[in-house]
């Protein structure tokens, strides 16, 4: 390994890797206020607007994320399956949204678990160097 290839592996993210780990961090924190408004909501009602604005967010966030990696791997600078993480998470948060009214909670609860799951994999993954395709 030469000086110059070791340099260029340990080069500062560039602002489309800044850019995937700002909006991952804000989906995990969007998560979690998802998890505090949604607590709010039983047994008496609660904060549903705040609720719905909150899974707009993330949506966005999400979103802004899934194409940062989309980007990312399309210059060849990060492996498919980090891609394919992110666009499964932005599409969880939309399957939530639609599985989120009080006759399908059966669906929605778990479905929260797994999208939580799937944000923390894609935070430990984007707040590490990212490993060359």
């Amino acid at each position: 390994m030469t000086r110059a290839t070791a340099a260029s592996d340990t080069t500062a993210p560039t602002a489309v890797v800044r850019v995937l780990q700002v909006a991952t961090v804000l989906t995990a924190l969007g998560v979690l206020f998802q998890f505090i408004t949604a607590g709010q909501l039983f047994p008496r009602g609660g904060p549903e607007e705040l609720h719905a604005a909150g899974a707009i967010a993330l949506h966005v966030f999400s979103g802004i994320g899934a194409i940062a990696a989309i980007v990312l791997w399309r210059q060849g600078r990060a492996r498919v399956g980090l891609a394919v993480l992110a666009v499964v998470v932005f599409l969880a948060t939309i399957a939530q949204a639609a599985v989120g009214g009080r006759d399908t909670l059966w669906v929605h609860i778990p479905g929260a678990m797994v999208l939580t799951a799937g944000v923390i994999w894609l935070l430990v993954t984007v707040l590490r160097p990212l490993p060359r395709p």
